[in-house]
């Protein structure tokens, strides 16, 4: 009997232990056991450490190089699948035959992961393009899924990507950005086409103009009732940076553009009067609008963050009183020289985002000189400056921070931009590159969460993709991807009778009010929705040209 059966039971064995390379589900407790099974499991402990649950199970034609590997229970890796870098699965996850699992990831509980699909934790870097890209090296976010999510066959899932709980990401889909819990996601790039539970789509926008009209009838019906709540003996207060509620002229100002982007003037709001008010505030010999509490003068004054702000928000807020500034900004008014002096002192590697503010300003108030003045003979000088020193790799102005990455340039190109390309139609110097830097910007900040879900990091991403689209439709999925994402989360984080938050955790205030409904009605307009939606910004983030050319 044993000189029979010997080569038929070894027969047997073969097969099934090939069969176990590609079925691996079909485990039981004696595969687990088997000293082989156990050999390879005690390699990985010693090699990097390796943390296996006893329920763990890696079949024998797996390529496991990792320099972390943790294992749930009842987790397994099949046969010719390749798993390498700093991986963690949870409990009864699964990595399915011929899948490529690499760089740093982190999965929760019960996830499925189906063959071919490739998740990769790193890119390679490729900013200089006079280094060979092989040399530059590789960056790692990393990569998180949560529980209960299926990846199917031959999805690509990039560096920075986050899946939310229960979401299924449909085959052949590419993962760029983040995928919200419950979420069926599919395409090139990934978008949601659905949560599990709700009925599939009837179509593409559908959706999203029904959240947009009842958005906006909410907003419609209510801002009277929301700018009331910050009034307070005839000054408008609001919450600002600290927390703290106090009155300023940009709340103002931040009441009459929410009113005016219904096409109306707060209520008892004298118009005569606030002209007078606003137009009283410009500095006589530079032009600026200081607070009134303000102890500087002259050439300091260009030093003052709320100075120059006022240029826009006090600029604007007299246009839709039908009115304008008292006289023209002396202090932008410069020769080549001195303006570039004043350009280039700016802290552009270390604040950019402030340095493009400057810039905002600047811009602004040469657009004021010119429409009511008559005034024109710097703004050459200004885009000849600006030209020059846009970085032709990252099509920016400034540098990124150790701490932020390129947030600050980012966030800067959506100041320096708004008021000098946007608002006199000046085709941008290196459309395609910048468009890149955006988005790799809202990636590697996982499309921003929590107190970073603001109206600043928002807008300073929407903005520049609608104002970039002007010039060329590259990756324009991308940013409808964006758009959508928007406006689909927007409805939920409006409060009835208050607005909206500044940022997510927050209070709401009169400026996260005004700035998100502007936030909403750009990502309408890139969609071509924005006559779906009731509000349209007339003042600073009004998308208009003026047409003055150069």
């Amino acid at each position: 009997m044993d000189h029979a059966n010997g080569p038929q039971s070894s027969v047997s064995e073969e097969r099934e232990a090939r069969r176990l390379q590609y079925l691996t589900w079909e485990h039981v407790a004696s595969d687990l056991r088997h000293p082989a099974h156990l050999a390879r499991k005690a390699e990985l402990r010693r090699s990097c450490g390796a943390e296996l649950a006893e329920t763990s199970y890696i079949a024998e034609g797996a390529a496991i190089f990792t320099e972390r590997l943790t294992m749930g229970e009842r987790s397994w890796i099949a046969g010719h699948a390749l798993v390498r870098g700093d991986i963690i699965l949870g409990d009864d996850c699964t990595i399915n035959p011929y899948a490529c699992v690499s760089g740093k990831v982190t999965c929760g509980n019960g996830v499925r992961i189906a063959s071919h699909a490739s998740i990769v934790g790193f890119n390679h870097g490729f900013d200089d393009p006079n280094i060979p890209i092989h040399r530059q090296g590789v960056v790692s976010i990393g990569i998180v899924i949560g529980d209960d999510v299926w990846i199917g066959a031959n999805c690509v899932i990039l560096d920075g990507a986050t899946i939310g709980n229960g979401a299924v990401i449909a085959a052949g889909a590419v993962v760029t950005g983040d995928i919200p819990a419950m979420a069926i996601a599919g395409g090139v790039p990934a978008r949601v086409l659905r949560s599990r539970g709700s009925a599939p789509r009837k179509s593409g926008t559908g959706d999203i103009e029904d959240q947009l009209v009842r958005l906006g009838q909410k907003a419609k019906d209510q801002w009277p009732d929301i700018l009331a709540r910050w009034k307070t003996e005839g000054a408008y207060e609001s919450l600002e940076a600290d927390g703290i509620r106090r009155p300023a002229i940009r709340h103002l100002c931040d009441a009459i553009e929410i009113a005016a982007g219904f096409g109306l003037l707060p209520p008892d709001l004298n118009p005569a009067e606030t002209v007078g008010l606003l137009q009283g505030l410009q500095d006589q010999e530079t032009g600026l609008f200081p607070e009134e509490h303000s102890r500087m003068h002259g050439k300091a004054l260009r030093d003052d963050p709320k100075a120059l702000y006022n240029v826009l928000a006090v600029g604007y807020a007299l246009e839709l009183l039908g009115s304008g500034p008292r006289q023209p900004v002396h202090a932008v008014e410069l020769g080549a020289g001195e303006l570039d002096e004043w350009l280039s002192a700016l802290p552009w590697s270390t604040r950019a985002w402030h340095a493009g503010s400057v810039v905002d300003a600047i811009g602004t108030a040469m657009y004021f000189n010119a429409k009511y003045f008559g005034i024109g003979h710097s703004r050459q000088a200004l885009f000849e400056w600006l030209n020059r020193n846009a970085n032709s790799v990252s099509g920016l102005w400034g540098e990124p921070t150790a701490g932020e990455g390129w947030l600050q340039p980012v966030n800067g190109f959506y100041r320096l931009t708004r008021g000098t390309y946007a608002q006199f139609g000046v085709a941008l110097p290196h459309p395609h590159v910048s468009l890149e830097t955006v988005h790799l910007n809202y990636r590697n900040h996982k499309g921003f969460v929590a107190a970073k879900y603001n109206a600043c990091n928002l807008l300073d991403t929407i903005h520049p993709l609608l104002l970039i689209a002007r010039q060329t439709d590259y990756r324009r999925t991308d940013g409808e991807a964006i758009a959508r994402n928007l406006i689909s989360r927007a409805l939920d984080r409006w409060r009835d009778g208050e607005g909206f938050p500044f940022a997510d955790g927050g209070e709401p205030s009169l400026q996260g009010t005004e700035m998100w409904l502007s936030v909403i009605h750009l990502a309408a307009d890139f969609l071509g929705l924005a006559d779906r939606f009731a509000f349209a910004p007339k003042g600073v983030h009004r998308t208009a040209t003026v047409g003055l050319g150069l």
